[in-house]
């Protein structure tokens, strides 16, 4: 399944627990606290090594493991969710990544459920370390970036990359995360996990878009805002306006600001009006009018002062 075309989820967080269909929630005791202040902001990406969604579950509960993570993504789409996301868990171990150390204090854990490095057998399977054995169509034969031989890895199913894809969107929106990494990368002298078989760069990619997307939808919705701002401005100034045809008023700054609307929140028309010039006033709302000279614009009142409309500023 093409990451670029996920199906629309129902997942949703609320008060840092996942909520929706086939996600459930079983307390994990291992645990060093809440996060600090502008943490998580970092998600890392593992896969279980192990045999089962449950069994990894139980492995990541137990108060004996060390271990934990805040989400399990089983190979049928379910989720288990271990430790609420403002919870620091214990999945990255020994780590480093851009100048910083134990990842487990900035980062989110999700473990997906998947043998991980298989083993080819004479009779054509492989088979993962604790004793399964895979048919061909469910591995793929890749190098890793941390290894110098050609390997052997379980396939992720799509279903599950889709789930993870969503997880990490839900995440990005909640929390100021900026980075995504596998296991792999942030303890590269012994660890291997997601992967080959994981799409971590297209997830990156999407990830990236995503957040396009929504800082487009952001400077959208501000222009939106701004312009049904000034459409309300204008249409309040069309009924409340007094028409002052034929009034003029001279500067009486030494030098005035001309605006494009009524306010000091517009921006400045390209001239301004020095001291004794005349301006014709074509109408006035509350303090600002708007006047004519060489082009049109709004000035403050109280730096103008009106005059006899017998001067020559007809049309």
């Amino acid at each position: 399944m093409p990451l670029s075309t996920l199906p629309k989820t129902s997942l949703r967080l609320t008060e840092h627990r996942l909520l929706g269909e086939n996600v459930s929630f079983q307390l994990s005791p291992n645990t060093s606290g809440p996060f600090e202040s502008n943490a998580p902001d970092t998600i890392v990406v593992h896969f279980t090594a192990g045999s089962s969604l449950q069994s990894s579950v139980d492995v990541l509960t137990s108060a004996d493991s060390g271990v934990s993570a805040h989400f399990v993504i089983g190979r049928n789409g379910d989720i288990v969710q271990l430790l609420p996301t403002n919870q620091i868990a214990w999945h990255a171990g020994v780590s480093a990544y851009a100048g910083r150390t134990d990842l487990n204090r900035y980062s989110i854990g999700i473990e997906l459920d998947n043998a991980g490095q298989l083993k080819p057998r004479d009779d054509g399977l492989f088979e993962s370390w604790f004793g399964k054995r895979y048919d061909k169509s469910e591995t793929i034969e890749a190098l890793h970036p941390n290894q110098s031989v050609m390997g052997y890895w379980h396939k992720y199913t799509d279903i599950q990359i889709a789930k993870t894809a969503s997880l990490c969107r839900l995440l990005c929106a909640h929390y100021p995360i900026s980075t995504l990494v596998g296991h792999e990368e942030i303890a590269p002298s012994r660890k291997v996990d997601p992967g080959p078989a994981f799409p971590i760069e297209a997830l990156r990619k999407l990830l990236m878009l995503g957040a396009y997307e929504q800082e487009s939808q952001s400077h959208k919705d501000n222009l939106t805002n701004e312009i049904a701002v000034r459409q309300e401005t204008h249409e309040r100034s069309e009924n409340t306006v007094h028409n002052k045809k034929g009034r003029v008023a001279s500067v009486s700054a030494n030098t005035l600001n001309v605006r494009k609307g009524p306010s000091a929140s517009f921006a400045l028309v390209d001239n301004t009006v020095q001291k004794g010039e005349v301006l014709k006033i074509l109408e006035t709302q509350g303090e600002w009018a708007k006047v004519s000279f060489t082009k049109i614009g709004w000035v403050n009142t109280q730096y103008i002062n009106e005059i006899s409309e017998r001067l020559p500023f007809e049309g």
